[in-house]
């Protein structure tokens, strides 16, 4: 018996955020058809040239932007950024460098810094209970 196995599919906006770009600046055949599992690797493999633009001069998404400012996407909506900025704008908010990116800047690095103690902390842990198991006991 052979099995048949059917295409995956996902919507556009699906495609679009495992592709990091906004939706709403794809094209419009993008945003009106599905795209299958193979279409997407195809992408990503190799780029068409509104999707290098799109993630070269934006507009970004708001992860892409909250990675590209060093806040988190809470951070930006806190800083009053709620829509897709264009790499031009990010670049400007970096030179301008306004005091809740700042503030937000530290937040994250001291999110990232508890992020490492955890892992360094747990790592530890499973290394004693890795020891401790070949006791035997």
């Amino acid at each position: 018996m052979t099995s048949h196995q059917s295409t995956q599919t996902m919507k556009p906006a699906t495609a679009a955020k495992k592709l990091g770009v906004y939706l709403e600046a794809t094209p419009t055949e993008f945003q009106e058809g599905v795209v299958s599992r193979t279409e997407l690797n195809a992408l990503q493999a190799d780029p068409p040239a509104w999707l290098r633009d799109l993630r070269r001069t934006g507009p970004h998404p708001r992860p892409v932007v909250a990675s590209k400012l060093s806040v988190s996407i809470a951070g930006l909506a806190r800083g009053g950024v709620t829509k897709p900025l264009t790499t031009e704008r990010i670049d400007a908010l970096k030179q301008e460098n306004p005091d809740w990116l700042q503030k937000e800047r530290a937040i994250q690095a001291e999110v990232r810094k508890e992020a490492e103690r955890i892992k360094a902390r747990d790592a530890a842990r499973a290394a004693e209970r890795a020891g401790g198991d070949s006791t035997g006991s």
